[in-house]
């Protein structure tokens, strides 16, 4: 995982005036790598609005915490002033995972428990390299991919790309999907596994890139939008991987996917994704990632006259922009989202149900009466504990702990 990834946070709580520097100041902090929040807690002086300042404080001690603390207190130098291991400033939100008798579209997946796999390595947010011995007892590499997180979207995501990947047709040019990952206490669907392709991305400027590459990669985005309806809305180096035994353009990553026009969002379909991946991967100019998607256009590379090799390709750069612009013009012409939006196979899955457990009401507050307040919905973690609800749990020790052990048990 790059340590750019490795935190975010979620704003800043004032308790006052915000201008006032003696405000104070709570920051809750996600950490991918432990999987857990962290408060941060100062002074607005400390934490302006929107600088996210929480982020580098928290990694200096985040290794160093133990599992059982909540929250920090830093003075305004950014120094640890104090720990709280308090349940009740622990602001992590309940995730009711789905239990795989309600999922029932996924009924026919094969399955794997949480417990059987072995974590090999953190490949990014939300992606782990695991391991596990199959029903043969033949070891497996695979990535897991899994939502720590109570965030509406995410949940929506999550289940639309573990559905879209267990019913795509098996395809040469895409990672293939392997099992839905329950958790051992209740058999809940915590994430799903896919096939490992060693070798990484071709965010790697020193991998080559071979014309036949680009040639899968538009037949692949074809088949996706014009037979199955499906627009994956992410493609980039960073997504692809080229497989060592076949030696084929590999695509995953689905999780921005439209079905249709469920999800489709401005200036992130597929054609304007090839052109820029393929203007990325042959000049290793980066600059365009930055711009918002909605405010890109193919024109903005297409119209450069000169693209600036910068990566080993096995043909001139010329025979790629002759068979893009050849594509681009297909695939542009009148009545390519007609094409997509009735494409004859498409596919589709069931809304994402709501688990039962949202519908188990707890207690917000008190009227003025001293009346409790009934609600249900979301909660925090601590308030379904209370209410004797089951909470799977993510933490875990941080990789470079895991990583000092496999050190000193080499020696």
């Amino acid at each position: 995982m790059k340590p750019q990834d490795r935190f975010f946070s979620e704003g800043q709580t004032y308790f006052g005036p915000r201008e006032n520097p003696m405000t104070e100041t709570h920051c809750n902090v996600w950490d991918w790598d432990r999987l857990r929040m962290v408060k941060v807690k100062g002074t607005a002086k400390l934490f302006p609005p929107d600088e996210d300042v929480e982020v580098p404080i928290l990694a200096q001690f985040a290794d160093y915490l133990s599992p059982e603390v909540r929250a920090i207190t830093v003075d305004d130098d950014g120094l640890l002033a104090g720990v709280s291991t308090d349940p009740e400033e622990d602001d992590t939100l309940f995730v009711a995972y789905l239990p795989f008798l309600i999922a029932e579209s996924l009924a026919d997946c094969r399955t794997i428990q949480y417990s059987k796999l072995q974590e090999l390595d953190r490949l990014g947010p939300g992606v782990d390299l695991s391991s596990y011995e199959d029903e043969f007892g033949i070891p497996q590499k695979v990535a897991f991919k899994f939502n720590p997180l109570e965030k509406p979207q995410r949940l929506q995501m999550a289940w639309d790309e573990l559905n879209l990947l267990k019913s795509l047709p098996p395809h040469p040019n895409i990672v293939p999907f392997d099992r839905v990952v329950l958790e051992d206490v209740e058999s809940r669907v915590i994430g799903f596994t896919t096939k490992y392709i060693p070798g990484g991305t071709l965010d790697n400027a020193k991998v080559p890139f071979r014309f036949e590459w680009m040639q899968q990669l538009t037949q692949l985005v074809d088949f996706l939008n014009l037979e199955l309806g499906i627009m994956h809305q992410d493609i980039a180096p960073r997504n692809l991987l080229i497989d060592p035994d076949t030696c084929k353009i590999l695509l995953f990553d689905f999780d921005w996917a439209a079905c249709g026009k469920k999800r489709l969002l401005d200036g992130r379909d597929d054609v304007t994704g090839v052109v820029f991946t393929l203007y990325e991967l042959i000049t290793n100019d980066t600059h365009f990632t930055s711009i918002p998607h909605w405010n890109r256009n193919i024109d903005m590379v297409q119209s450069i006259p000169e693209w600036t090799c910068n990566r080993e390709l096995d043909s001139d750069v010329s025979t790629f922009r002759n068979f893009l612009n050849e594509w681009v013009a297909t695939r542009k012409s009148h009545g390519d989202m007609e094409r997509y939006l009735n494409a004859p196979n498409r596919l589709i899955w069931p809304e994402l149900p709501t688990a039962p457990d949202y519908n188990v009401p707890f207690e917000l507050g008190k009227t003025l009466d001293g009346e409790p307040i009934w609600t249900a919905g979301p909660r925090f973690r601590r308030t379904a504990m209370k209410k004797g609800q089951y909470c799977f749990r993510w933490e875990r020790p941080p990789r470079s702990s895991l990583l000092n052990k496999a050190k000193n048990g080499m020696h």
